[in-house]
């Protein structure tokens, strides 16, 4: 027996005074407990552990949530934490120096600033601080403690922000999935969405959105400004026009143009989901617009019919209507030349949308035209000017790089050697 009162299992077989063990083991004192022999782990270990593909998709979907989660929240921690440094310390700092955020937590703050305080000397001992810029307290405060120092000093903040409430309301939004990232556990999609809201309104407020012009049309993506350069200008991909616009709809794309310039077979994607009455007021309002159809009456119309195994001039027809359609439309304009079509004869290559494409703030959405797939299910790509979105340092090439540029390109070449529609 053990010095705490527990029954030793036998021994090996081999081992002496075997017979006398056994006897022993059968005379178990009150109070003892028996610990039985351990068993042999490994060969229970069998197929029933490994994870199968229904595993496998779950745990990488719970791995993409969280980082885009993750993201988020690291950069609303890091605005907040130079909002709070750049209000805060002009207060404290000349009376308690480098102290200023322990004055400034006070008697409230107390316990959870000086386990910051801490936290600090053991990174500082153990060499965990890499760059001196987070080696300071302030670095070491949670998204919720500094939350705290902004409330205890809202009168400090108040000449920066016109509500309170907002930003309280942003920050509680995000503490329910700052608490399951944190955690590691599953994050769904509602509030991931929910998350992703509240921290883009939370940087607006907090005066660090997004200095893309474009992003009053696209909204710049978190995971986008970070690694944007990996990608060109390319922001989205769809698998078909429907899902497409889904989550674009044809409103959001051409809603508030100033210039607009299509390429295509029949442009079903403005023809179709944009109104006559709404193109009309969009040109009154100042929009320059150019739309270049494939001649319904070109052999490679009849090509592309063949391709996609349609009726003979099925195809031509419908280009047909799209052409009388935005003609309609032309012909309400006070001034038509704001407002121009024209057919070209060559072989179709692609359809493309730009949207403001004369400037730093425009998008594109583009699709390839594939053998035996009609528009509506060719994948898309969604791009945008003016250049890359990140700059990898100081020292990168800031010129047009992307894949936005090539297709306005290809655009203003056919644009150039094709006819005008009457």
């Amino acid at each position: 027996m053990s010095s705490g009162g527990l029954e030793l299992p036998p021994g090996d077989d081999g081992h002496e005074g075997q017979d006398s063990q056994e006897a022993a083991s059968t005379e178990i004192p009150p109070g003892a407990v028996s610990l039985a022999r351990p068993m042999d782990v490994a060969s229970q270990i069998g197929p029933e552990l490994d994870w199968g593909a229904d595993a496998w998709s779950e745990v990488r979907t719970r791995a993409q949530r969280a980082g885009r989660a993750y993201i988020w929240l690291n950069l609303v921690e890091q605005r907040l934490r130079a909002v709070v440094a750049a209000v805060l310390r002009p207060v404290y700092a000349p009376v308690h120096g480098e102290d200023w955020v322990v004055a400034a937590a006070g008697p409230a703050g107390q316990e959870w600033v000086q386990r910051a305080v801490a936290v600090r000397e053991v990174s500082r001992r153990k060499g965990y601080l890499l760059d001196p810029a987070d080696d300071n307290v302030l670095s070491f405060l949670t998204l919720p403690q500094l939350r705290e120092l902004m409330v205890q000093h809202w009168p400090c903040f108040e000449p920066y922000f016109d509500d309170r409430r907002d930003v309280e309301l942003a920050l509680d939004e995000l503490e329910v999935t700052r608490n399951v990232v944190s955690r590691n556990r599953a994050l769904s999609e509602t509030v991931l969405a929910q998350a992703e809201r509240a921290s883009s309104r939370l940087l607006d407020i907090l005066g660090a959105g997004s200095d893309v012009p474009s992003a009053r049309r696209l909204p710049v993506d978190a995971v986008e400004e970070l690694v944007g350069d990996r990608y060109a200008d390319v922001v989205g991909v769809h698998s078909d026009r429907v899902r497409l616009l889904r989550q674009f709809p044809a409103e959001d794309l051409f809603g508030g143009a100033r210039r607009l310039d299509a390429i295509g077979i029949g442009l079903n994607l403005l023809a179709q989901n944009f109104s006559g009455r709404r193109l009309v007021r969009l040109a009154e309002s100042g929009c320059r617009i150019r739309l270049l159809f494939l001649n319904p009456a070109s052999s490679a119309v009849k090509r592309r019919e063949r391709e996609l195994g349609i009726k003979r001039g099925e195809l031509s027809r419908s280009v047909e209507m799209n052409i009388l359609h935005m003609r309609r439309v032309r012909a309400r304009l006070k001034d038509p030349d704001a407002f121009e079509i024209r057919v070209f004869d060559e072989t179709p290559r692609f359809n493309a949308y730009l949207v403001d494409g004369d400037g730093s703030d425009g998008i594109a959405v583009v699709q390839s035209y594939l053998r035996r797939t009609r528009g509506m299910e060719a994948p898309v790509l969604v791009l945008r000017g003016g250049g890359r979105i990140v700059k990898a340092s100081a020292s990168t090439d800031t010129g047009e790089n992307g894949l936005f540029v090539t297709y306005r390109d290809e655009f203003e070449q056919a644009w150039a050697d094709a006819r005008p529609v009457s």
